[in-house]
């Protein structure tokens, strides 16, 4: 908005804005919210619709008939029972640990990975095309492949370890090489997902900052310490956001490979639910543990994001 001036050099108020233009930007956010109302719709019931019918579910009897389950009065007991269970308390340390393990190492070789990709200069797109193939797999095939791989008989780590002279160890029949094979099967698929949203950090920063750095003499380790990690913090804060809500959902890896066993020892609190749920048909506990997932996330989320935000204002 301007001002203008009247000849005794006291400042004029610009004219107002026609309400024309206020009309306009009411039709056109009319429309905006015209064209996104079937996405939102449809949001709703894949998503927040469920959600809701499993806090309700949680917080009530639930008696299984033969057409169906029946809904009748409000408890508490579904989450009583799932305090007190061991299983839950053992699938709720088994999830935290595996996500914070596979995302630390992800984000570690991942930021490895792009600031190898940042210094190609042939080549590049190529590499980018193969480090996709892992992520693009569905979770299925790629936990498929894996259960190949780890196959006592026929399996080609049976085959290099028995080279190596460390015998035929049963992989997926032990608790923790079953937990540490789930891990480098989830490591090997999502790290190019990391390497490449931190990649496309990488080329945004500015180089002058690099050549100013050049100049002053520093070396290679401290530019990286000074200059790229910390302008890289955004970037990485947003892959870690995302590899945590997807690791805290884990589900189809174990299922396909271990199905939650040996035991109990890759039981995540996905599988858990599934279990209760839909093999035990213990629908209000099995919608408790559904509830308290989303809503750990939920927190973690939150916390994590007020966290950010502090971290970006005082660096501001």
């Amino acid at each position: 908005m301007t001002t203008g001036t009247t000849t005794t050099g006291v400042a004029r108020p610009a004219p107002p804005r026609p309400r024309r233009d206020d009309a306009f930007r009411r039709q056109l956010a009319r429309l905006g919210w015209g064209f996104t109302a079937p996405s939102l719709i449809l949001i709703g019931a894949v998503t927040i619709f469920p959600i809701l019918f499993s806090v309700i579910m949680s917080l009530s009897n639930v008696n299984v008939t033969g057409s169906g389950f029946k809904l009748s009065g409000v408890t508490g007991s579904n989450y009583s029972i799932l305090i007190h269970s061991d299983q839950w308390r053992y699938a709720l340390t088994f999830t935290v640990v595996y996500t914070v393990i596979t995302v630390a190492i992800e984000v570690v070789l991942g930021t490895l990975i792009a600031l190898v990709l940042e210094r190609l200069t042939v080549g590049r797109g190529w590499m980018m095309a193969l480090l996709l193939i892992p992520w693009s797999m569905i979770t299925v095939i790629n936990a498929t492949l894996w259960g190949y791989i780890y196959n006592p008989t026929y399996g080609v780590l049976d085959d290099i370890l028995s080279h190596l002279g460390l015998g035929t160890p049963v992989v997926l029949g032990t608790p923790l090489p079953a937990i540490i094979a789930l891990m480098v099967a989830d490591i090997w698929k999502t790290t190019p997902f990391v390497a490449i949203i931190v990649l496309a950090g990488l080329v945004m920063l500015p180089q002058d900052l690099y050549e100013a750095a050049e100049v002053d003499g520093a070396n290679g380790w401290r530019t990286f310490w000074r200059i790229t990690f910390p302008l890289l913090r955004p970037t990485i804060a947003l892959a870690v956001l995302f590899r945590v809500l997807q690791a805290f959902g884990l589900f189809d890896l174990p299922f396909v490979l271990t199905n939650g066993g040996p035991g109990h020892s890759t039981t995540s609190l996905a599988i858990l639910g599934y279990n209760t749920m839909f093999a035990n048909f213990d629908f209000g506990p099995g919608a408790a543990v559904a509830t308290s997932t989303a809503v750990l996330v939920l927190i973690g989320c939150l916390v994590f994001l007020r966290v950010f935000r502090a971290q970006v204002g005082k660096e501001a």
